[in-house]
């Protein structure tokens, strides 16, 4: 699934060839995509309006369209945006027709999204439900991932991964932090020190600032709207390399699972947490004494 950095890629490539058009038309060829609203509904709303901006948010794509209509649009795991490709691609499933140029949404999975907000108060509560704080805010500090890890019981990856607490980053981003980190991913969020915590925001946000310098890691899906790949790929340091010796240590790096998902650590480096050991009452003896 694309991460911030493919996002923030994907629009930083874009917003050259939208921002100022004119969306003259938005069609919508799988009705899935719009849900829970009808494509012509969606449509309808957008059409013909001018494109002040395209941002980002998490990893949401955000169309910021005239009179404060808003389409937000997120790529799952197979979306990809194809800027004035030859013919249209398999698998298109929306069209973005914009004056002097063309745009396909092309998702063979079918999981890519597009919603709509009227004003900037449905904006802010769609994403105040949905996306946590923003890496590049400055309201993201130690302090404040060290506030987020204490009511949580599940391990960091976990907490990482949950858009709720930090928007924007996923399976890779946080494999890489926490080697950075030294942490090891299976360690309980709320057992993080403020210093592990330190650490671990200045982890992200490198990582994230690499990814976006490589323009994104193409694993299987990701191209730029022109179908060019990304390279982060090429400076993992963790991710995807099992069995290969870390490029601290020497030692192995493993595979396991965290979070439900492939998960890569260098447990020389990124030390397993110990298993907390149950105190045990002492059992009474037959006369009741301890």
């Amino acid at each position: 699934m694309p991460e911030l950095p493919e996002v923030e890629t994907i629009r930083r490539h874009l917003a050259p060839h939208v921002d100022g058009r004119t969306l003259r038309s938005l069609e919508i060829h799988d009705a899935r995509w719009s849900l829970p609203l009808a494509p012509q509904e969606l449509s309808a709303a957008v059409e013909g309006r001018r494109i002040e901006q395209l941002g980002r948010r998490g990893k949401y794509l955000v169309w910021e369209l005239e009179d404060e209509a808003y389409l937000m649009l997120h790529l799952r795991m197979t979306g990809t945006l194809l800027l004035n490709p030859p013919e249209r691609p398999p698998h298109t499933r929306v069209t973005f027709d914009l004056e002097d140029g063309e745009l396909q949404f092309v998702d063979p999975r079918r999981f890519g999204t597009g919603e709509l907000a009227l004003g900037r108060e449905a904006l802010d509560d769609f994403f105040a439900k949905r996306l946590g704080v923003e890496p590049f805010e400055p309201e993201f500090t130690g302090e404040h991932l060290y506030e987020l890890t204490r009511n949580s019981r599940a391990p960091i990856k976990a907490m990482l991964l949950d858009q709720k607490r930090i928007a924007g980053v996923g399976n890779i981003y946080a494999d890489e932090a926490l080697f950075r980190a030294r942490i090891h991913p299976l360690r309980l969020a709320n057992r993080i020190n403020r210093k592990q915590a330190g650490a671990l925001r200045d982890a992200i946000v490198e990582t994230l600032e690499l990814g976006i310098e490589s323009k994104g890691a193409t694993i299987d899906d990701f191209r730029d709207p022109e179908g060019v790949s990304g390279s982060f790929q090429d400076r993992f340091l963790v991710h995807l390399r099992e069995g290969e010796p870390c490029v601290r240590c020497g030692r192995p790096v493993r595979k396991l699972r965290a979070a439900g998902r492939g998960t890569y650590v260098c447990e020389s480096c990124q030390p397993r947490p110990r298993a907390r050991r149950l105190r045990q009452a002492p059992r009474a003896d037959r006369r009741g004494r301890p």
